[in-house]
C-alpha cells in the first residue's frame, strides 16, 4: 500500500500540472491587434504664390532741423531787453523781436550822418550855382566853346561825390540803428540761448542757437546693397514711414526721401539718405501728425523699387545651399535650386526656380533627398505587403 502511494503521488501531481497548464492556455487573452501604421514621413506643404512686390528698406536715425543758425549781433552794444520767447525751447515767428540792444549811440550816429548830408547838399547846390554863373560870364566875354574847368564841372563832381558819400554814411548809420533790434529770420525755436539782459556783446557775438521748424530731416544710413532696391528719383510724399515713441506710445510720421549725400562714408561704408518731415512741431493747424521733436530717434521703413513675379518665403524654408524642398503630386521629394533676389531678417525673395504649381514643404524634413516618399495630412493610408508583414511580426512578438 505504501509502495502504491509512493508511485501514484508523483503521477497525480503531473496530471494536475497538465490540467492547470491547459486551463491557463485556454484562458490566455488574445494579443491586441495593433493598427497598421504607415511609416512614410508626414510633411506639411503650401502652394507657391507668385506676385509683384514692392521692396522696403529699413534704417534709423535722429531727427534734425533742416535749417539751424547761430543768431549773431551785427553791431556792438549792451543788451537792453529780451523777449519772453527768447528762452530755451521758445517758439518764435519770422520778424519777432528777440533781443534789443542799447541804441543811444546809434541814434547819435544817424543825426551826425543826417547833418553831413545837409552840409554836402548845400555845398553841392552852391557849386552848381557857381557853375551856372561861370558859364554865363564866359559867354559874355568869349564866343568860343567853354572848357569843363571854366564851367567848374570838376568842382561840381567833387561836391556831388561828397553828397553821395554822406548819403551812404547816413544809410549805414540807419542800418546800424535798425540792427540794435535783433529779429527772427524765420519761424523757429530757440535751441540754446547764450546771452541775457545787461550783457555787452560785440559784432559777431552768438546770441543763441536757433532752428527753423518748417522742416525736419532724418539722416538714414544705407548700405550699397540697400541702394539697389531704392529709386531716389521716384520717391514722393509718404515714401518713408517713420516710427518712434512719444509719451510712451508708438507714433508714425510720413516723410519724403529727398536725396542722398552722395559720398560713401569710408569708416562705416554707408551712404546717408535724407528724409524730410513737414511741420514737425505742428505749427500749422492743418497738420495731421503728432509733434516730432528735434533730437528724437526714429526707425524708418523706406518704400523701394517694385519687382515682378516674385515668390516670398520665410527664411527658414530656403536651405543654406540655396535650395527649396518641394513635394510632387505623387508624394515624392523634389529639391529645387532657386535664385534669391533679396533677403532680409524675416523673408527671402525668390525670382527664379519655382513655378505656380509647386508645393513647398513647410515642415522640417531631415535627410531629405530627391525621390524620398512622403505623405501629406489627410492622405489615405495605403497598406503595402511589407507594412502588413512588419505589423504582424510586431503583434506576434508582443503575444509571445
Amino acid at each position: 500500500m505504501k509502495a502504491l502511494r509512493s508511485v501514484g503521488l508523483p503521477f497525480i501531481i503531473v496530471i494536475v500540472a497538465v490540467i492547470v497548464t491547459v486551463i491557463l492556455t485556454l484562458n490566455k487573452p488574445k494579443p491586441e491587434k495593433k493598427p497598421i501604421e504607415d511609416k512614410t514621413f508626414l510633411v506639411e506643404v503650401q502652394p507657391v504664390a507668385i506676385s509683384d512686390v514692392t521692396y522696403s528698406v529699413r534704417s534709423q536715425g535722429n531727427v534734425l532741423p533742416k535749417i539751424e543758425s547761430a543768431l549773431s549781433a551785427q553791431v556792438s552794444g549792451r543788451i537792453e531787453s529780451v523777449s519772453d520767447i527768447f528762452v530755451n525751447g521758445g517758439m518764435f515767428e519770422q520778424g519777432d523781436e528777440l533781443v534789443v540792444l542799447e541804441n543811444a549811440d546809434k541814434i547819435t550816429d544817424v543825426k551826425l550822418a543826417q547833418a553831413e548830408v545837409l552840409r554836402a547838399q548845400a555845398s553841392y547846390e552852391e557849386e552848381l550855382a557857381r557853375g551856372k554863373v561861370a558859364e554865363k560870364e564866359w559867354r559874355t566875354i568869349n564866343t568860343s566853346t567853354p572848357t569843363a574847368l571854366s564851367l567848374r564841372k570838376p568842382q561840381l563832381a567833387r561836391e556831388e561825390a561828397s553828397l553821395q558819400a554822406a548819403q551812404a554814411n547816413l544809410e549805414r548809420a540807419q542800418r546800424n540803428l535798425a540792427r540794435t533790434v535783433i529779429t527772427a529770420p524765420y519761424d523757429g525755436i530757440v535751441q540754446k540761448k547764450h546771452v541775457d539782459i545787461g550783457q555787452f556783446v560785440g559784432i559777431g557775438t552768438v546770441l543763441a542757437d536757433i532752428a527753423a521748424t518748417s522742416k525736419a530731416e532724418v539722416r538714414l544710413p544705407l548700405t550699397d546693397g540697400d541702394l539697389a532696391y531704392l529709386n531716389l528719383d521716384a520717391t514722393g510724399e509718404g515714401s518713408v514711414v517713420l516710427t518712434g515713441r512719444v509719451g510712451g506710445r508708438s507714433e508714425q510720421w510720413l516723410a519724403k526721401l529727398t536725396r542722398d549725400e552722395g559720398v560713401m562714408n569710408m569708416q562705416s561704408r554707408v551712404i546717408y539718405a535724407i528724409a524730410e518731415v513737414n511741420d514737425p512741431y505742428r505749427r500749422d493747424a492743418q497738420t495731421q501728425h503728432n509733434m516730432l521733436r528735434f533730437g528724437s530717434f526714429v526707425n524708418a521703413d523706406i518704400t523701394g523699387a517694385t519687382a515682378n513675379n516674385i515668390v516670398v518665403l520665410p527664411r527658414n524654408l530656403v536651405r543654406l545651399d540655396g535650395t527649396v524642398i518641394t513635394v510632387t503630386d505623387d508624394r515624392k521629394i523634389l529639391i529645387k535650386d532657386v535664385e534669391v533676389q533679396r533677403a532680409d531678417d524675416e523673408k527671402i525673395y525668390i525670382s527664379a526656380g519655382l513655378s505656380a504649381d509647386d508645393n513647398i514643404a513647410v515642415s522640417a524634413v531631415p535627410n531629405a533627398y530627391d525621390g524620398m516618399k512622403v505623405r501629406l495630412p489627410g492622405d489615405v493610408v495605403e497598406t503595402t505587403p511589407e507594412v502588413k508583414a512588419q505589423a504582424l511580426n510586431e503583434t506576434d512578438e508582443e503575444g509571445e
